[in-house]
């Protein structure tokens, strides 16, 4: 193509994609009024018009994500029709909803993402727009079925992976690859393991699989959700904006330590304490703690019944508590069978020596009486209440394990790891989280409690109707001076209740809000990422939230740091999905480039020699550098790259073990990436526990431009003799 027709054609683009961000503008203008004009019908029904509220809220959403990007390519058929590819779709209203732009999720849309030269799926051209805001800044054509000399088809690609990084995730719905877009559309119902190296993409292609999901089976997913689960909340906050961009925000985003409502837990167990937590061992320790607390009286405990002491002995209690655990039924559940036979042994035994001396056998109605009565004292009385508590108390998680863990005692009877011992109990860990889950369906519920709550909720609505009707008879009006084929007194169109039920407060929060807050919400979907660092115990969780079983599991096994995570991806799936979960892997790297991946890989090498690096699909032309320094000197070094870095465009990390002035643990950077990157003491990342060289293997795969090393110990020798590593900082260019 001359360069005038370059420019003609690049003109002649900027002029069309302006036109449809005209048509955006007008459909959110459009959006914006009805949705307006939804909020304030009164005249429809409270249900009907929430309903048209939500889904006129969801487009508005919709339409307010395409500002960056809206448009990303063109599709030019061998046949002369061409069709624009964006990040929504957009519709011709006056001809009959003809699509003027596909929605990348379209069926129509995938041979932007699949076509090849041996495989053109009947196309003649494939064009890739560069974007800035709305601006159309240059376009790349691939010609299919011709010569590929001057075709520059990986521009848009190798412009996104070079480009700075800034505060989040990218979306990479303009670049994505071919086979990351048949991960994204693959249609299986149960679990989908994507597993790749560092820099494969494999979290950005999850999330755009849950779009596509989300896209192709809306109905049945956006009345429950997806559920994504991440390793710390800096990686939530890393990846959180990319399922918004794509117009998707039914998401709830979560980290292990979230999955119980209400605590949001960090703090990380020494590695073999995790590992006897994350065990399924577990389930037999918990079940063994609540059985510990269903005690025997040691001494008969003597309560009083009108004028006879009658005494809850061990024999009594023993076939209490036999019937309740027969009962099946949960710990604080069971403890009504347990309550009924202590009581009635005890009335029994009561009424037969007060009532011998002035009833007769044939009183029935008498002995009834009593029983009643003496029903009545007992439930009242404080000693029966407090042996109660002490045979088969109320048991909340956080009371079982935090007794548990402050005992020694209690964990021998458990079963335990007696290193599982602690002064505070509530000291919570990330590893407490799934215990803490179980013992919820362990304990279940205190029903007398949830009476009480339904007693209370129902007395505050029978007061509101009270009131409500009270309204009513103000508003009536003289039924001698209405017209009765006019008008119609206000009793005629509402009941009292219904009157109430508009004063009765409204869940206004959106789904995501109250699926997180709601522990027994289910998902459609479920995201894991990092999943390799998943204990047993930590899989019951989440399984738990997707009755269906529609996981994507995204994770690379040689990246694991967690003691009591997966070895491998069947060990933990085939427990419950056994024959509904499928492997793909990503082998190219399009985030570390090669100068960078050489010296991760040697590290991969020595650790996990049987698992081979991604292929990076680019080189930087900087090469990584080390620096030794001494103790003195190593805040001044640090120091130095970071304001170095912030002179330059685009973000830095320091990461190191602890200690180290203005590091973060390698932990916090998992799924994370920086133009920069400085590790530093790397033998100590390696001696820190048993997963220290998987630790290392994170750290140096984190930068997308430039790595630099500081050590005061001597090099380690896996990096010592690799050639890739420039010796000092100032031959790295």
């Amino acid at each position: 193509m001359s360069t005038q027709g370059y420019e003609d054609e690049l003109r002649s683009e900027r002029e069309h994609v302006a036109g449809l961000y005209a048509r955006l503008d007008g459909e959110r203008a459009r959006a914006r009024r009805e949705f307006e004009a939804a909020l304030g019908d009164n005249g429809s029904a409270p249900l009907e018009r929430d309903v048209r509220v939500r889904s006129l809220g969801r487009e508005r959403t919709r339409l307010d994500v395409a500002d960056n990007g809206l448009c990303f390519g063109r599709l030019d058929a061998v046949s002369g029709e061409h069709s624009y590819v964006g990040r929504i779709g957009l519709f011709d209203q006056e001809n009959d909803y003809e699509p003027i732009l596909l929605d990348w999720r379209a069926p129509a849309a995938r041979p932007f993402y699949t076509a090849t030269g041996a495989t053109p799926e009947n196309l003649r051209r494939r064009r890739q727009f560069l974007t800035r805001g709305r601006e159309v800044r240059d376009f790349t054509d691939e010609v299919f079925g011709r010569p590929a000399a001057g075709e520059r088809g990986d521009a848009a690609l190798l412009a996104a992976v070079n480009a700075p990084r800034g505060e989040g995730m990218r979306d990479i719905v303009a670049t994505i690859q071919a086979e990351q877009d048949e991960i994204i559309r693959l249609d299986h119902p149960g679990v989908l393991v994507i597993e790749g190296g560092p820099g494969t993409g494999k979290t950005v292609v999850a999330l755009h699989r849950v779009a596509y999901l989300l896209y192709t089976q809306r109905e049945r997913m956006e009345r429950h959700g997806v559920l994504v689960v991440g390793p710390n909340p800096a990686f939530l906050d890393h990846i959180g904006r990319v399922l918004p961009s794509l117009g998707e925000t039914d998401v709830v985003f979560l980290t292990p330590g979230d999955l119980v409502p209400g605590r949001h837990i960090t703090a990380e167990d020494e590695p073999a304490v995790a590992r006897a937590k994350g065990s399924l061992t577990m389930l037999d320790v918990l079940a063994a703690a609540i059985a510990d607390r269903q005690r025997l009286p040691e001494q008969p405990v003597p309560i009083g019944l009108g004028d006879v002491t009658v005494r809850i002995d061990a024999e009594t209690a023993a076939w209490a508590r036999d019937e309740a655990r027969a009962s099946g039924l949960p710990h604080n559940e069971a403890r009504a069978v347990f309550l009924d036979i202590v009581t009635y042994v005890l009335t029994e035994r009561a009424t037969a020596r007060i009532g011998r001396g002035w009833l007769t056998r044939d009183d029935r109605e008498g002995w009834e009486d009593m029983r009643r009565n003496l029903l009545g004292q007992l439930h009242r009385d404080d000693a029966f209440a407090a042996a109660m508590d002490e045979l088969w108390p109320f048991l909340t998680p956080e009371s079982v394990l935090a007794t548990l863990y402050t005992s020694a005692e209690r964990l021998r009877a458990a079963g335990a790891d007696p290193g599982l011992l602690r002064a505070d109990g509530e000291a919570w860990t990330v590893s407490d989280v799934p215990l803490l889950d179980e013992l919820v369906d362990l304990l279940g519920r205190d029903e007398a409690a949830d009476k009480a709550a339904a007693h209370a909720a129902e007395r505050e609505r029978s007061t509101e109707a009270e009131y409500a009707a009270g309204v009513m008879d103000v508003m009536k009006l003289d039924r001698e001076e209405m017209d009765e084929d006019v008008m119609l007194a206000a009793e005629n169109l509402l009941y009292a209740e219904d009157l109430a039920d508009r004063f009765t407060d409204r869940d206004t929060r959106d789904l995501a809000e109250r699926a997180a807050a709601d522990r027994d919400w289910t998902y459609r979907h479920v995201v894991v990422d990092e999943a390799q660092e998943l204990s047993e115990m930590d899989w019951r969780v989440v399984m738990r939230h997707c009755p269906g079983r529609s996981f994507t599991v995204v994770g690379d096994l040689a990246q694991r740091r967690n003691e009591a995570g997966a070895r491998s991806w069947g060990e933990m799936l085939d427990r419950y999905v056994p024959d509904r979960w499928v492997y793909r892997s990503l082998t190219v790297n399009y985030r570390t480039p090669a100068e960078i991946m050489a010296v991760a890989a040697a590290v991969l090498a020595e650790f996990s020699p049987a698992v081979k690096p991604p292929d990076s699909v680019r080189a930087c032309g900087i090469r990584p550098w080390s620096r030794q320094v001494t103790g003195d000197e190593l805040a001044a070094a640090v120091e130095e790259f970071t304001r170095e870095e912030a002179r330059r465009e685009g973000t830095s990390v320091v990461i190191g073990p602890a200690g180290v002035p203005g590091a973060v643990s390698p932990a916090e950077t998992k799924g994370l990436e920086f133009d920069a990157v400085l590790v530093v003491d790397p033998a100590r990342i390696l001696a820190d526990g048993p997963r220290g060289a998987a630790e290392l293997y994170v750290a140096l795969t984190r930068a997308t431009q430039r790595l630099g090393v500081l050590h005061r110990d001597p090099l380690p020798a896996v990096l010592r003799g690799h050639t890739a590593l420039v010796a000092t900082a100032g031959d790295a260019t």
